[in-house]
């Protein structure tokens, strides 16, 4: 309307951010260059509503007094504006709680920060980067993402390579070794744990400190921005892990900021997190969710990321999650309200902006319906990862095959459920640390039957319905634990037989990519057919992965046991000829195989419900996979 007056942008800036709506409140708070009064220099600004008094202290002032900052009563933000602070100046604030006692803090707004043991944040402007990786952009909000094929990579920067004085590579030379690494073997995504400042090694990134902050362990973020580009200049994607439930408890970091609950819940038992030792974001606290969502989507529009697992969800919608005393609901439950009520507005928001980000939660309850829409009862994430399937497919490779007819369940069990949420299958960081083994060392017997057993177990994760995730080292199956101080044990790759697990699993990767049948229809049931669950004795488990097209089919035949079964009999849905195109006893793969089944004709017998069937030779631990070659033409048949 004319003559209206306009909003004054700061104010509202300010407004929103204490009514839980602005999402993107590092514009606001945090240190920004600026112009005052035709003076240049940077504005800083702070949330501490109940502090008495509140300094910028760093190299550019006194570290032992400071500037002092002004309070805006109705925000609870102090600000100064200074023309002594230059780029990359360290500084902090120096907070006069709220009892009166003087710590300094961390800026919780900081782009950049110095690297451990330092913790100061830096004065500090983002690249205006150019990218260029626009065509990827634009392919991913055209593609249906539940109809594409999804397989991940996950990565610890600190510990994939390293160099010989045990220090990181930079994000430079990952762009040169990593990303070929990866495509080379068929992925179609790195997914790396936190990047986000942590201070401590030893928590794996998952105890963050700088929300808005990239770690600088590899480099700035210019070049971390080139690193993104350069994965999507290669058609990876990339996907980061983001802990938006619980943060570190360190006393200079976010931990009860002005002496009062600030980002923690008030309730001392809902703030405290014992099995961690973190505290607990207040999710209910409007202040907190626009922290919280202004961090996700600056991690989404700064580096073009292509999704964000958000680690630990159960302790973000269960009261009684942590080990420790908690307070129930208010109807006298378990259920985290605040928590479920934060987890719908922050996906709402990033579907808005970003609806072509992967939302990915690391869940490991039922009770929650935690993927698909608001509209259709769920939480609002795209995947979750499945948890159960995980362990109970890893409990089932580490038994003697003796007792596997006994557990064969452990395998089925997931068909009962799989279309209950959208999953992805992990073979995560968590399963190969802390005394649990690593993959391969998982498997039963000698060396050469374990390498068979991952051969099988990778083959039954690329065939299960949902999408796929491998932690760094599952490739060949390096034999020792991951160790978060060391890299790799790149020197395992000097052993022939693990030079054919590392060509073996990349083989099986690319075949992922190249048949529809095992993604196209991969969150529906019209994707999955059982032929043969109930084989206890033989344990040989069966079925068929199907895609839109009726032609487009896999036969899937899992040996379970050490046992080769000539002349084996298993169902097919049509008569024709079928040939084998995967089998996991290959001598090029580390197997002892010369020759493999070739084309085999069905024949009319009654199988269940299948009157079709082949017989071919069913390699000992070992996987088959055939796909028809020729069909008898009928009306069924027809595409």
């Amino acid at each position: 309307m004319a003559g209206k007056p306009l909003t004054d942008p700061i104010l509202e800036a300010k407004r929103t951010f204490t009514t839980g709506e602005n999402f993107y409140c590092q514009r606001l708070l945090g240190c920004h260059a600026a112009e005052v009064n035709g003076a240049k220099g940077f504005i800083f600004r702070v949330w501490a509503p109940h502090a008495r008094s509140v300094h910028v202290v760093g190299n550019f002032c006194d570290w032992n007094v400071g500037l002092p900052m002004t309070l805006d009563s109705k925000s609870g933000i102090w600000e100064v504006f200074t023309v002594k602070a230059k780029l990359d100046d360290l500084y902090k604030y120096r907070v006069e709680q709220a009892d009166g006692t003087i710590v300094l803090k961390i800026d919780p707004f900081a782009f950049h920060t110095e690297l451990r043991p330092g913790n100061a944040s830096k004065v500090f402007t983002l690249p205006e980067y150019k990218w260029h990786d626009g065509l990827w952009k634009g392919r991913k909000k055209r593609e249906n993402q539940f109809q594409r094929p999804l397989n991940i990579y996950e990565v610890h920067a600190n510990s994939w390579q390293q160099h010989e004085d045990g220090s990181f590579y930079t994000w430079e030379e990952m762009k040169e070794h990593l990303i070929p690494y990866v495509k080379d073997l068929g992925f179609t995504h790195i997914e790396f744990m936190p990047l986000m400042e942590y201070p401590l090694d030893a928590s794996w990134g998952y105890q963050l400190t700088g929300y808005f902050a990239l770690t600088p362990r590899f480099g700035d973020p210019a070049s971390f921005m080139d690193f993104i580009e350069a994965c999507h200049l290669n058609n990876l994607g990339v996907i980061v892990d983001w802990v938006p439930g619980h943060f570190n408890a360190n006393a200079d970091t976010l931990r009860y900021y002005d002496g009062t609950p600030t980002f923690e819940y008030q309730d001392p038992d809902r703030a405290q997190n014992h099995d961690w030792g973190a505290l607990n974001f207040d999710l209910g606290k409007p202040q907190v969710q626009s922290f919280l969502i202004s961090s996700l989507l600056f991690w989404l529009d700064t580096y073009h990321l292509d999704g964000i697992r958000v680690d630990a969800v159960s302790n973000m919608i269960y009261r009684d999650f942590d080990s420790g005393p908690w307070t129930p609901n208010k109807d006298g439950g378990r259920e985290n309200y605040e928590g479920t009520s934060f987890l719908k507005k922050m996906n709402a928001v990033s579907h808005q902006v970003h609806p072509e980000v992967l939302m990915v939660a690391e869940e490991s309850g039922s009770e929650i319906k935690i993927t698909g829409t608001l509209e259709m009862g769920g939480l609002g994430f795209d995947y979750k990862w499945d948890l159960g399937w995980m362990n109970d497919t890893l409990k089932f490779f580490e038994m003697d095959p003796l007792y596997r007819k006994y557990n064969l369940t452990l395998l089925t069990f997931s068909f009962m459920y799989m279309y209950n949420e959208n999953f992805i299958l992990p073979l995560s960081h968590d399963e190969v640390v802390h005394g649990k083994k690593s993959l391969m060392h998982k498997m039963w017997g000698d060396r050469y039957k374990q390498k068979a057993q991952l051969r099988s177990l990778m083959t039954y994760m690329m065939t299960h319905p949902g999408k796929k995730l491998n932690f760094m080292g599952n490739e060949w199956g390096q034999f020792i634990e991951w160790r978060f101080y060391q890299a790799l044990q790149w020197v395992d790759l000097e052993d022939e037989l693990n030079q054919r697990e590392l060509h073996f699993f990349g083989h099986l990767n690319q075949f992922y990519r190249e048949n529809r049948s095992l993604w196209e229809l991969d969150l529906q049931p019209e994707g999955f057919e059982v032929i043969d669950a109930d084989n206890y004795d033989e344990t040989v488990l069966s079925y068929l992965r199907k895609g839109k097209k009726q032609k487009d089919f896999s036969v899937v035949i899992l040996n379970l046991t050490p046992i080769e079964r000539r002349e084996f009999v298993i169902a097919v849905p049509k008569a024709g000829t079928y040939r084998e195109v995967l089998n996991t006893e290959m001598k090029e793969f580390g197997g002892t195989w010369t020759a493999g089944n070739g084309i085999v004709k069905s024949r009319r017998q009654t199988f269940k419900k299948f009157d079709q069937v082949i017989s071919f030779t069913l390699p000992a631990l070992g996987a088959v996979i055939f796909q028809p070659e020729q069909l008898e033409r009928d009306t069924k048949n027809k595409k």
